[in-house]
């Protein structure tokens, strides 16, 4: 069983300030939720290697070694093919700048930088945590996927093929030459548009580096180690939720502490504890807007009926300020490496924990 699973330390994050996807040095994106952190799984493979959904696209070719990075100050991730015929790479992201900001997009651009190397992809979504049935439409180089309320559209450089309830596409690339593939959430009735050329995915690419960088302009750190600060707070940038302020602990849920064990939470939500430690990182580098942000989230819970500003605060909400976090277990989803139960919603939202 173990062998199916990628380890934890294997996987990368990207994400957009409203949810996070893991990619793993295999090219498989194996968890992704939409349209927000706290959302039902489109991908949770991670979860459920057979039944969960993932989005793969990796070299078809044995005997390869992997390397995983960060493009140099963005949440930009690489995942790096080594073989002995080429060197091919995918550089995963979400759009964070100008009109695409608000758009839930998924972008994946392979390219090789030496020699030639076959490629295979394949696009299997879950709906619902698998919960949910959904009907593939396929048109050339174009994918629609309608499930659990959602509709998804996937746009290709090249010709799709239904595979089961997904689908799948071959290609060779060269030196020098690069392939974008785009998953996007769609409004009704929407087709996806087709897939970016060079120069389109070159401008979107170049966009997303800008925004993170112009971000992390704004730190005050000048001591030792500033990359890996750097590196570390540009991983807390992606647990803001910026539609509210709120902060997840986690981009996850049911990952366990232990294998095999039980202690296997839902942390997609804000804890006040959990922010503030968050927020005092930021703070003491320079960053103040996402505790402003934070401070008028928190403002508003202290402020409902419940508490009326009277009462104390709940130690956890939901990242849209729900206070009702009812937890249930998907008994047809098998854990990470079979660490049952998956749990999501989280029952703590009840409990007194002093050091709130």
């Amino acid at each position: 069983m173990e062998t199916r699973y990628q380890p934890i330390e294997n996987y990368g994050l990207i994400g957009n300030m409203r949810t996070a996807a893991l990619a793993g040095i295999d090219g498989s994106i194996d968890w992704l939720c939409l349209p927000h952190f706290d959302s039902p799984s489109v991908f949770a493979a991670i979860l459920d290697d057979q039944k969960g959904g993932r989005f793969r696209i990796a070299p078809a070719c044995e005997q390869l070694r992997h390397k995983q990075f960060y493009w140099p100050d963005a949440n930009i991730l690489v995942t790096r093919f080594l073989h002995a015929d080429g060197i091919g790479q995918i550089e995963d992201y979400m759009p964070v700048d100008g009109a695409d900001r608000a758009c839930d997009k998924l972008i994946r651009r392979v390219r090789v930088v030496r020699g030639s190397m076959p490629f295979r992809m394949e696009c299997r979504p879950a709906f619902d945590y698998a919960r949910a049935d959904h009907e593939c439409h396929v048109l050339e180089c174009l994918a629609v996927f309608c499930g659990g309320g959602l509709r998804l559209g996937l746009a290709s450089p090249f010709a799709l093929a239904r595979d089961g309830g997904g689908v799948s596409a071959e290609f060779t690339l060269s030196e020098g030459e690069n392939a974008t593939f785009v998953l996007q959430q769609l409004e009704a009735e929407e087709m996806p548009k087709c897939c970016p050329c060079a120069a389109e995915s070159e401008e979107l690419f170049r966009a997303t580096v800008n925004y993170w960088r112009r971000w992390l302009s704004k730190c005050t750190y000048r001591g030792r180690w500033r990359e890996m600060v750097h590196r570390s707070a540009l991983t807390l940038k992606l647990l803001t939720f910026e539609p509210t302020g709120a902060i997840v602990a986690a981009p996850t849920c049911s990952l366990p502490e232990a294998i095999g064990g039980g202690r296997n939470w839902d942390y997609r939500y804000t804890w006040i504890r959990d922010a503030a430690f968050t927020l005092y990182a930021l703070l003491r580098i320079g960053f103040t807007e996402e505790a402003a942000a934070f401070k008028q989230w928190a403002q508003a819970r202290w402020k409902e009926f419940e508490s009326a500003g009277d009462g104390p605060l709940q130690l956890m909400y939901a990242i849209d300020g729900r206070s009702d976090l009812a937890e249930e277990t998907l008994d047809h989803l098998e854990g990470y490496r079979g660490s049952r139960p998956v749990r999501i919603g989280n029952g703590a939202y009840r409990q007194l924990q002093l050091d709130i």
